[in-house]
């Protein structure tokens, strides 16, 4: 008993502390505005000192692209410093190379705005927009994934790649009482430019994907940025091999559609990968395609099948599936979107049969 009182006193003390540390910093450094040139002077902005770059370039409407949201996980942040503010933080060395080290290049979200500062970002990001949407249609597609279907009020259209993404900005709920922003890619196609689809699965404990599931409803206004993402049909390849799992699917879709609406000549192979039986969605929507176009191949396979799923289609591991009907490399792509597990799994297999680097792209969430 005395033991457990004890770390009890020592945990309160630590987050006692903590809370003392982070107000110290608030209420002692007070860092004035703070000026940000980004690419010699192509914008100029004036900002209050002590956020993150991340955050204080999204307030001035400069939207980088940030899957995680800001906690230094995706490490897609990355921006240029002219001038260095510091070393290299321990959460952002896992995703900088000795190279980007050594031009300058920091994670956005772990520099904190306490001086002038000069930066480069790709031009393009002057292009990512901030959308007010209406969520005009919610379908229950398994247990624990849901299709959204934005209609866009301001701006009210949106030119994007099939296979990019969107930040989707929550709102405080329940007991939470942060909003958070986090990745997801689009599903519809890019021709419908006054709406998104978005396919999204539920994440136990996660802020945005419960805010989405059990807090938003059909009639709700929603905000995001985008797009984002340069997982999107790149040259060469006829014939390219798809292959996701879960809400992996949500480009996929996006990239089949386009390139179909396009009658782009590439042979398509779709590779969906699950559980069982309930994990399938759009099933009949892609065999309704491969009736309808010759050149699409639609391969759903189940690695847990029981009888009660009454399954006659490809069992195993996605893996394997793959490795049984793609013979070689020989003119292919294979564009991936799923788990890291899933997505190294599947490197492994198609490097082994012939495909180089350059050829597999991915989209790892």
């Amino acid at each position: 008993m005395t033991v457990l009182f004890t770390v009890l006193s020592l945990s309160i003390l630590a987050t006692v502390l903590a809370a003392i540390v982070v107000l110290a910093d608030y209420k002692l450094n007070d860092y004035g505005i703070c000026k940000i040139d980004i690419n010699n002077g192509a914008r100029s902005l004036e900002v209050n000192g002590g956020s993150s770059l991340l955050s204080s370039l999204a307030s001035q409407k400069i939207f980088i692209p940030s899957a995680c949201g800001g906690k230094a996980t995706c490490g897609l942040c990355k921006v240029t410093l002219v001038e260095s503010v510091g070393p290299v933080l321990p959460t952002e060395e896992p995703f900088i190379s000795e190279a980007e080290r050594e031009a300058g290049v920091r994670l956005s979200c772990q520099v904190k705005v306490k001086q002038d500062l000069k930066i480069r970002i790709p031009d393009e990001f002057f292009n990512i927009k901030q959308y007010r949407t209406r969520v005009s249609e919610i379908k229950q597609l398994t247990h624990d994934i849901k299709q959204f279907r934005f209609q866009l009020l301001e701006p009210t259209t949106i030119d994007f790649k099939a296979g990019q993404y969107v930040q989707i900005d929550s709102k405080p709920y329940g007991k939470v009482t942060e909003a958070v922003s986090r990745a997801y890619s689009i599903s519809s196609v890019p021709s419908e430019n006054n709406i998104i689809e978005l396919i999204i699965r539920l994440v136990p404990g996660g802020i945005c994907t419960t805010f989405l599931h059990e807090h938003v409803n059909e009639g709700d206004e929603i905000t995001f940025a985008g797009p984002f993402g340069d997982f999107y049909l790149h040259e060469g390849g006829d014939e390219l091999i798809f292959i996701a799992g879960g809400s992996g699917l949500a480009p996929i879709r996006s990239l089949v559609l386009d390139i179909l609406e396009k009658n782009l000549e590439k042979k398509m192979k779709f590779f969906f990968g699950a559980v069982r039986r309930r994990d399938l969605y759009y099933l009949d929507f892609f065999r309704e395609l491969e009736e309808k176009y010759d050149n699409f191949t639609y391969i759903p396979a189940l690695s847990g099948a029981t009888p009660e799923d009454e399954w006659d289609g490809e069992q195993g591991l996605i893996t394997d599936v793959v490795a049984r009907h793609v013979p070689d490399a020989e003119r292919r792509q294979a564009y991936l979107c799923g788990s890291p597990g899933m997505i190294n799994a599947c490197v492994q297999v198609l490097t082994k049969i012939g495909f180089s680097r350059d050829a597999i792209f991915f989209d790892e969430f």
